[in-house]
């Protein structure tokens, strides 16, 4: 058994009505794993490869197209940011990356 997995890139957008679908499907699935395992464990599962892809997958973003990190990573933003369970998100990709210092001052006071 091998320890490399071939994960072929696909260009293209996520379409709107995809991102829109995965945050509504995220947010349910985001919280329930912080009230049953607590924010580490939340955090250490999105920082295992395998799981973040896994959960792109179960969101239903597809398994060989380029930009589930971007994508998920934005469609995560919004599903956390959206509730409150004691973590955020911050930054993102291009232009929004230029709000990255004022997103962490207001998410820092919000979660106090």
């Amino acid at each position: 058994m091998s320890n490399i997995a071939y994960l072929p890139l696909h260009g293209g957008k996520a379409p709107q009505w995809l991102v829109s679908r995965m945050i509504r499907l995220a947010k349910p699935i985001v919280k329930l794993i912080v009230e049953e395992y607590g924010t580490q464990e939340f955090l250490k599962r999105v920082a295992d490869p395998y799981w973040f892809q896994a959960l792109g997958c179960a969101l239903g973003y597809d398994w060989h197209s380029s930009g589930v990190t971007t994508v998920l990573t934005a469609v995560l933003k919004a599903a956390i940011n959206s509730q409150n369970i004691g973590i955020a998100v911050c930054g993102g990709k291009g232009k929004y990356s230029l709000n990255t210092l004022d997103e962490i001052e207001r998410e820092g006071l919000k979660l106090g």
